[in-house]
């Protein structure tokens, strides 16, 4: 497919904080583009914003909260003038044991990458129309293949990979493009949080390879940014996701049998495993639900 230059372009990153988010907004900054960045820590943002190569707004918003977004959406177009790229990356997680886990944290994390990602969809849909521009999707590997110990993340993974399928269906006659993300283990604050847990990160390494292996982060972000050139359907960040597709639906069996003798080894030890939000990100999450300013 024909790249799109992202000289001019405007382009709207969720969870611009910091990892895939920050680093992607520096990508695309580089790139021409002007970047209005959105999160829920400030002066993270700004930090970001002040570092990019050119003109850059930054706003503070839980995806979560449709009004809020809809004040960015309008706010944004107000100052830039449009808006023809939005990528819905904002996203947290949790880990360890369903029946023990924390219901609030598993709830936030349904809530955070799934229903915020709507939201924000939601607000910026009606001036990516205008533009005729692209709406990328943050999945991951776990919409693609289910995984113990990671309930909430694989059901709001394959929740927006399949909403965000869907919503291509509705909204291509009006020249808007939506295009789903994928990412396997990438080294950002997330996975690194994630494997504070003795437990977890045992459990990752013993994955099959290439699952088993956390990826540097550049790399990634720069299939990303092919992909937003190309307005690509299908956004591989690391290069074996692709392939997994073609196999998907074999995974759930074969998880569901090797998954039985994993939690078997690790049943002695899976009373101490976190069960809340993992990462810096998912600390400034428990902030802002508690009325901490970050």
């Amino acid at each position: 497919m024909t790249k799109v230059s992202l000289e001019g372009q405007v382009a709207v990153v969720t969870g611009a904080a910091r990892g895939v988010g920050e680093l992607l907004a520096r990508k695309l900054s580089a790139r021409g583009a002007k970047v209005a960045l959105v999160g829920l820590e400030p002066d993270a943002l700004k930090q970001v914003s002040d570092r990019l190569h050119g003109e850059s707004g930054f706003w503070h918003a839980d995806v979560t909260d449709h009004e809020a977004m809809a004040q960015v959406a309008a706010e944004v177009k107000a100052r830039f003038g449009k808006v023809d790229i939005v990528v819905a990356n904002a996203g947290v997680a949790n880990g360890g044991p369903f029946v023990e886990s924390d219901p609030a944290a598993w709830r936030r994390v349904i809530e955070v990458n799934l229903i915020g990602s709507a939201v924000t969809a939601r607000a910026f849909l009606p001036v990516l129309m205008e533009s005729r521009g692209y709406l990328l999707q943050i999945a991951s590997l776990a919409a693609i293949t289910p995984a113990p110990m990671m309930t909430a993340y694989c059901a709001s993974k394959s929740g927006v990979e399949a909403y965000a399928h869907s919503l291509r269906a509705e909204v291509g006659h009006k020249g808007v493009r939506v295009g789903v993300g994928y990412l396997s283990w990438t080294d950002t604050d997330m996975v690194r949080g994630a494997d504070q847990d003795e437990v977890m990160r045992e459990l990752r390494q013993r994955l099959p390879w290439p699952s088993n292996k956390t990826y540097p982060l550049g790399p990634a972000v720069d299939r990303i940014v092919a992909g937003i050139e190309r307005r690509s359907s299908h956004v591989y960040a690391q290069w074996w996701l692709r392939g997994m597709q073609g196999v998907r639906g074999y995974l759930p069996g074969i998880i569901g049998a090797v998954g039985q003798r994993e939690m078997r080894r690790f049943e002695p030890r899976l009373k101490g495993v976190s069960t809340g939000l993992v990462g810096a990100g998912g600390a400034a999450d428990e902030q802002r639900q508690q009325g901490i300013s970050p």
